[in-house]
């Protein structure tokens, strides 16, 4: 059996954004980028779907972004993370959605620390997504941008928010100072996160393997 390549693997899910499950999210993804029409965007890999995701995972997109143009958790180990919770906890990827605080990135530029104008600008876009996926109701912000943006959120006191009892979450970033730490202090990160999205699981009806 020939192996596939990756770059092949990438190509495939580029050509599979617009199906069915994932379409509506990506098309506004789109459509945010043509606000900025120097900017690139990541998009949202069609593995995941709106009709099921009940949990937004926003993630400080500080650096580049992922060379296969999909919104990812950060670096390989972040991506390794939380892979290892979602397997742990059962949580299947349908069930979650992946979003970035700020949608836009400069092509072969790192994103630096955000300033309080550009994590705002990242407000209107996620009230956007929260709209095309009707069965969100709990959003994990994972780090300091994802924090504050979080915190904005909620002081929109959009209807949408109050009909879906929305709840929050801050943890720690999946990388980065987080886990520069020693052994122990990594592993607490990491329980803190897992506690997090079994408690998000519980909320919006989802079974954990725990």
């Amino acid at each position: 059996m020939t192996a596939i390549a990756p770059d092949h693997v990438e190509n495939s899910l580029m050509e599979r954004r617009y199906e069915e499950q994932i379409e509506p999210v990506n098309r506004l993804l789109d459509e945010t980028r043509l606000l900025r029409p120097t900017s690139s965007v990541s998009y949202v890999d069609p593995v995941h779907n709106i009709e099921e995701a009940r949990i937004i995972s926003l993630y400080s997109n500080i650096g580049v972004a992922n060379e296969n143009g999909f919104i990812d958790a950060g670096s390989q180990e972040a991506a390794t993370r939380m892979l290892g919770m979602q397997w742990q906890l059962g949580l299947r990827p349908e069930y979650i959605l992946p979003w970035n605080v700020s949608p836009w990135h400069t092509p072969g530029e790192p994103n630096g620390k955000f300033q309080p104008p550009e994590i705002t600008s990242g407000l209107k876009p996620l009230l956007r997504l929260l709209k095309v996926v009707p069965r969100a109701s709990v959003l994990i912000a994972h780090g300091t941008e994802a924090h504050r943006l979080s915190e904005q959120l909620l002081k929109t006191q959009n209807p949408l928010l109050w009909r879906r009892g929305f709840k929050t979450y801050k943890v720690k970033s999946l990388d980065g100072r987080a886990f520069a730490g020693s052994p122990e202090r990594q592993q607490a990160h990491l329980e803190e996160i897992y506690a997090a999205y079994a408690d998000a699981m519980a909320r919006t009806g989802l079974s954990s393997a725990k």
